[in-house]
């Protein structure tokens, strides 16, 4: 299983809490496109197969891009790769951005699923964020995704916002069941660095929400979904019985991907290379046929833990002969320090299987990389 992912670097406005490499400047669209569609030929090789069973154009806000410019990307992909029959094609998308004749347009060129950043139904939420769309928006969007035929749509929520409640929180999954959608993505609110937020925050113009209190936000979205048919098949991540996410569950499962256009991250099992974050640079370099990038090796451990942060954040697991895989140390080192874990009921063990308990999902990361190798 291959998949490539598309950086598309453009908003319309900066969310508050976004880190992510985008520009609110337009005016380089169009060369970015064509070195985008330049660097599908330059990186064609990367994959060890022609066979493309995945294609994420995430961002930034990719759906600011005309169904023409995303239908010439597509095309210049066909021309290097065999795309699987049942290709997942996913496109993050505004609802701001989505109307009738634009998701018709979408599916010709052969968009088959959204991924849809509603962040919130709550109008002041939406506002603290920063966002350029309001819920009356959302809710629109989402009846003319479904209008046109669409039936493999995610959407984002963002819980533990300043002022939220449980009574909140659980008025935005409400209604976003409503639409039988097949999949969640449901993030914890992360005050990163440089940020507005994490301004707002440090001089004391809004509170953050108790460490607590969001704790109990994500435990109740654990049963709230699971008991409304979902499976919890990362910590992130709520989907219907086989509805997950086959690009992202690729990334946690460690297979083989190609990044393309600016700060796009690659990986092949054996090493990681990102590309450069910053537009200009990046099309100046693609312009004189040079991907501009930076390699990292990955040791041993570096695989091994890999495997252990992103196995333990699904539903599916560590496998130990998996794990025995990486040699006798790996194993004999991850036995003696996962017995705490099985002690302290934050992992447990069905076969060779390792998997979180409920309670331990709260501490995933703490977990993980208490197992890590060093």
């Amino acid at each position: 299983m291959a998949g490539i992912y598309i950086h598309i670097p453009f908003c319309r406005q900066k969310c508050h809490y976004c880190n992510f490499h985008f520009s609110v400047s337009h005016k380089n669209k169009d060369p970015l496109v064509e070195s985008i569609i330049r660097e599908i030929e330059l990186s064609k090789g990367y994959l060890e197969t022609d066979i493309l069973d995945t294609l994420y154009f995430g961002g930034g806000t990719p759906s600011l891009l005309s169904a023409d410019e995303l239908g010439r990307i597509i095309q210049k992909l066909r021309e290097n790769y065999r795309f699987s029959e049942d290709i997942e094609c996913t496109l993050e998308a505004n609802p701001d951005d989505l109307n009738v004749s634009f998701l018709k347009e979408l599916r010709a060129v052969g968009i088959n699923r959204l991924s849809m950043g509603v962040q919130s139904f709550i109008d002041s939420e939406l506002t603290l964020m920063n966002r350029a769309h309001t819920s009356v928006q959302a809710k629109q969007s989402l009846e003319d995704v479904m209008k046109t035929g669409f039936t493999d749509i995610t959407i984002d929520l963002i819980f533990g916002m300043p002022g939220s409640t449980l009574e909140s929180w659980k008025s935005n999954l409400d209604h976003a069941l409503q639409y039988d959608i097949p999949h969640f993505s449901l993030y914890n609110l992360t005050v990163e660095k440089r940020t507005a937020l994490h301004h707002f925050i440090e001089s004391g113009q809004i509170k953050s929400i108790a460490d607590g209190l969001m704790a109990e936000q994500f435990m109740m979205t654990m049963d709230y979904l699971t008991k409304a048919g979902y499976e919890h098949y990362e910590i992130s991540n709520y989907a219907r019985p086989g509805r997950y996410a086959r690009h992202n569950t690729s990334y946690w499962q460690g297979a083989s991907y190609l990044g393309i256009g600016p700060s796009a991250h690659s990986y092949n099992g054996h090493s990681r290379r990102w590309n450069i974050a910053n537009n200009s640079k990046y099309i100046k370099s693609i312009q004189s046929d040079i991907i501009p990038f930076e390699e990292e090796k990955l040791s041993i451990e570096d695989q091994y833990n890999e495997y252990i942060l992103t196995g333990l954040r699904t539903q599916w697991g560590c496998d130990l002969n998996r794990i025995s895989a990486f040699g006798p140390a790996f194993e004999n080192y991850f036995k003696q320090l996962v017995a705490k874990e099985l002690k302290d009921q934050r992992i447990q063990c069905q076969g060779n299987i390792f998997t979180l308990t409920r309670a331990g999902k709260l501490f995933a990361d703490e977990v993980s990389s208490g197992l890590f190798y060093s």
